[in-house]
């Protein structure tokens, strides 16, 4: 994107990072094996916050697993509810759906897809949600909203059997070879893109039939768009309703930042995000527009990107 192009001139510029908040939340495992696992993945998601600086929390690991739900409630009751610097909310583990309100198992309470709806209502800050469980399909309608990203492990809360998408995702976070545009950082959308594809070799290689199918929805519209719509970084397929695909909001959102990244303010990323997605989807409706009335548009998002990156020089020097 144009914005890689523009970044160089913060290098260095000294601006302090705001912190990113994480909240890991390893549920229930019933047995002794998936409870290790739950716990390794967690700990990938607790060494990836250490290496990104952001303010991490981690619920479901010790004495007090029987308080999780209580534990997440508290947690999301302090985290501030405005800001431009994303919440992210990981849940890794098991989950069910009876048709009516889908549940992630804790150890303790369950959390119920509508009460989770509701603890995230007051916030107007991006919140990223990564839900590695099975059925977590269920979750994306009731927790899609405007500013969000989600994750689902599987499509449906029909896939209820043991989801291996936590571990592939919590791994990626921490590879280098997840940076499927090789730009020094992996986004969320690199990440997940990098999870599915090693899920679904999982299955392939195992002789097995598949039995979870990992959802985007980045987009507000419920829907959610698979893995196999993407080659590379970009959405090369669309819905058979004409759907418009996720992945591009999911692209600008990354845990670890590289050095150009951090030289940026919250609130700079966040606008020049926004004139970045509005970019991408006039690019997709050049074919539509007259040629004079396209490029016209092109040149006055890109004076607003111009005239962002110097304003935010001025600041820094």
């Amino acid at each position: 994107m144009l914005g890689a192009l523009l970044w160089l001139v913060f290098m260095g510029s000294g601006f302090a990072e705001e912190k990113v908040s994480l909240i890991v939340v390893a549920g229930a495992g019933g047995e002794a094996d998936y409870s290790e696992a739950f716990a390794k993945w967690a700990q990938n998601w607790k060494q990836a916050g250490e290496s990104a600086g952001a303010a991490t929390r981690m619920i479901g690991l010790d004495e007090k697993a029987a308080a999780s739900l209580d534990q997440l409630r508290a947690a999301l009751r302090d985290e501030p509810k405005d800001g431009a610097t994303e919440l992210w909310v990981v849940l890794l583990g098991h989950g069910n759906s009876d048709g009516k309100d889908a549940k992630f198992n804790l150890t303790g309470d369950d959390l119920a897809a509508s009460e989770f709806a509701s603890l995230l209502t007051p916030f107007r800050r991006p919140v990223v949600l990564v839900h590695c469980f099975s059925a977590s399909g269920a979750f994306l309608a009731p927790l899609s909203a405007p500013g969000r990203v989600i994750v689902t492990a599987t499509r449906s809360g029909s896939e209820r059997n043991y989801s291996r998408f936590g571990k592939y995702l919590s791994e990626a976070m921490n590879d280098a070879t997840a940076d499927l545009d090789k730009d020094g950082q992996t986004s969320l959308l690199e990440a997940w893109l990098t999870a599915a594809q090693r899920v679904a070799a999982f299955y392939k290689d195992d002789g097995r039939i598949a039995t979870e199918h990992s959802l985007l929805d980045d987009n507000n519209d419920t829907k959610g768009t698979p893995a196999d719509f993407f080659r590379g970084v970009r959405a090369v397929k669309k819905a058979k309703d004409g759907t418009p695909s996720d992945g591009l909001r999911a692209h600008q959102v990354h845990l670890l930042r590289n050095s150009s990244e951090r030289a940026l303010s919250a609130e700079t990323r966040a606008e020049r995000d926004a004139l970045e997605i509005e970019l991408a989807k006039l690019r997709e409706s050049k074919a539509s527009k007259p040629e004079d009335a396209y490029y016209g548009e092109l040149e006055a998002l890109l004076l607003k990107l111009a005239r962002l990156y110097d304003k935010a020089s001025s600041k820094a020097d």
